[in-house]
This record gives structure tokens, C-alpha cells and sequence, in this order.
């Protein structure tokens, strides 16, 4: 009795597939998402330690960037120019 050969590793995949025969499948069902791009930042593991979740890291830098605007518009006067009253 003969027993059947395993396929090597890396004999599994057929050379061509039919993909009309595939049920369920849309072509580009992703294509925007991956358009859009990605915007994934990894933090180091002390700084993600300090929050409990994304929505915590999210209010934080949301908070930092407006306190960044605040101290640009200050530090930033208008261009106009100022005299000084005369005594």
C-alpha cells in the first residue's frame, strides 16, 4: 500500500488560481483605506505606560497642541508697528 507524499512546504499553492470561482470576494474592497496611508506612531513604553487608552494619548496631544497655538500667537505679534505714545 502506498502512502500519499506530503507536498514540500513550499509546493502548497497551486501555480494559477481562478478567482472568478471565488464566492464573497470584491476587487478593491480596500483600495481607499490604503490610499489614505497610515499614520501609526509607536510609543516607547514608558510614554505608553502613562495612559490608559488611545483616547487618553489623543486628549493629550490635543491639549499640547493647543497650548502650543497659544504660545506661537504670543510669542508671534502682529507685524504691524507700534509707536509709543507721545508724552
Amino acid at each position: 500500500m502506498k502512502t500519499k507524499r506530503r507536498a514540500a512546504p513550499g509546493d502548497e499553492l497551486r501555480p494559477e488560481y481562478d478567482f472568478s470561482k471565488l464566492k464573497g470576494g470584491v476587487r478593491g474592497k480596500y483600495v481607499e483605506r490604503y490610499r489614505k496611508g497610515t499614520n501609526l506612531v509607536r510609543l516607547d513604553r514608558d510614554v505608553a505606560e502613562a495612559f490608559a487608552d488611545e483616547a487618553a494619548v489623543n486628549q493629550t496631544l490635543r491639549a499640547a497642541l493647543k497650548l502650543s497655538e497659544a504660545v506661537r500667537s504670543k510669542a508671534h505679534p502682529s507685524n504691524k508697528r507700534v509707536e509709543r505714545p507721545r508724552e
